[in-house]
């Protein structure tokens, strides 16, 4: 699983990156997390609010910080 975290590094983007990875290990998954900042590849995403959630190439979420239990949620479903 590859999971991105995009945007340009602002304290909500750090929190949901930080979300992502305290999911995962409570799932106990192991997965790539990557930072996207270039705001070209972003917009090419069709993202228009950061922070964005992208699973294995696929935007999941935009512009807000999804919370821990729901990122479990998002991401238990992916490691089927």
């Amino acid at each position: 699983m590859k999971i991105e975290v995009l945007g340009m590094g602002c304290p909500k983007c750090r929190q949901l990156e930080a979300n992502v990875r305290a999911a995962l290990a409570e799932l106990g998954i192991e997965a790539e997390v990557e930072k996207v900042t270039d705001v070209a590849e972003i917009t090419r995403r069709g993202v228009m609010m950061t922070p964005a959630l992208a699973v294995d190439g696929k935007v999941r979420a935009s512009g807000r910080v999804l919370p821990v239990g729901e990122l479990r949620g998002l991401l238990g479903q992916g490691a089927d």
